[in-house]
């Protein structure tokens, strides 16, 4: 399990003036500069002077990647259990029910059909505000059938990743994940299927290890943060300083683990190239 902080999605910072309403402002994390929080969103959460990109829900990316409309969601009505009766300062239960309430979504990840510029795909994305998009057994679930359905539908996969990694409250079901998506990856590649895996910050421990770095293109977001173990766990492991920029994507594609960087705005135009060119007369017909 890795430990880090949570990226912000509400990074709204109040005034201390009280003639400023509050939530109309944020400030980017990387130039320090105040941004208007209606010209963030226009910009779908990205900095416009700095790049910077802020995290985006599993909603918002839909709306983003897929052609307006064509969303099919499949597997909602799937829903963490609590096989352990974990509890440590509250239960796995509770957890459970208040990211239900806060996100609006029933786990980590939401799962459909959908196209891409015309282009047929089984799309899945994470959202890191239920519960740091750790990877339990319903996400293992709906990840396998996302791209089992591509099998199923003879149609690229594309998955957006943001994980922390394995979801402890479910011990070792949810390591079995790993194994479990993988398989379904390695059938999708029999069938000589298209798989386009796209990290977003963060993308660690068991999702990197399994599903996230396994597809026929590795595409990343500009900055993010993706890797196994985290830095300082591997510092004290090894005992050695880490490079500059250690488990960045800039660092990773440097060193061949991610194919492209690609900029949030840019992000779509550039599947679409991509899932057309890998289908291009793929067993003699061209891609629509």
């Amino acid at each position: 399990m890795v430990w880090f902080s949570k990226p912000k999605y509400s990074t709204v910072t109040t005034q201390k003036k009280t003639d400023i309403p509050a939530d109309l402002w944020t400030r980017c994390p990387v130039s320090g500069e105040m941004i208007y929080v209606k010209t963030l969103r226009e910009h779908w959460m990205v900095v416009p002077q700095s790049g910077y990109h802020f995290p985006l829900s599993a909603p918002e990316r839909i709306k983003l990647l897929l052609d307006e409309g064509s969303f099919e969601e499949k597997d909602a009505a799937l829903r963490s259990m609590d096989p352990l009766k974990f509890q440590a300062l509250d239960t796995y239960a509770n957890k459970l029910e208040k990211n239900r309430a806060k996100t609006g979504l029933t786990d980590a990840v939401v799962s459909g059909l959908g196209t891409i510029d015309g282009t047929k795909v089984s799309f899945a994305v994470m959202d890191f505000r239920f519960l740091g998009a750790s990877m339990g057994s319903v996400v293992g679930e709906k990840i396998t059938r996302c791209i089992e359905r591509g099998v199923e539908e003879q149609c690229p996969v594309v998955i957006v990743s943001a994980s922390g990694g394995a979801r402890m409250y479910e011990g070792i079901l949810s390591l079995m994940q790993m194994a479990k998506t993988s398989a379904a990856v390695a059938r999708l590649k029999q069938a000589k299927l298209p798989y386009i895996s796209v990290l977003t910050n963060p993308t660690m421990a068991g999702v990197m290890a399994s599903f996230a770095s396994l597809g026929d293109l590795i595409v990343a977001e500009p900055g993010a943060l993706i890797g196994f173990a985290g830095p300082r766990v591997i510092k004290d492991t090894t005992k050695q300083e880490l490079p500059k920029g250690f488990q960045t994507a800039e660092f990773l594609l440097e060193h061949g683990l991610v194919d492209q960087i690609i900029p949030r705005l840019e992000l779509k135009a550039r599947l679409s190239f991509f899932l057309k060119a890998f289908m291009y007369k793929r067993g003699g017909r061209e891609a629509t």
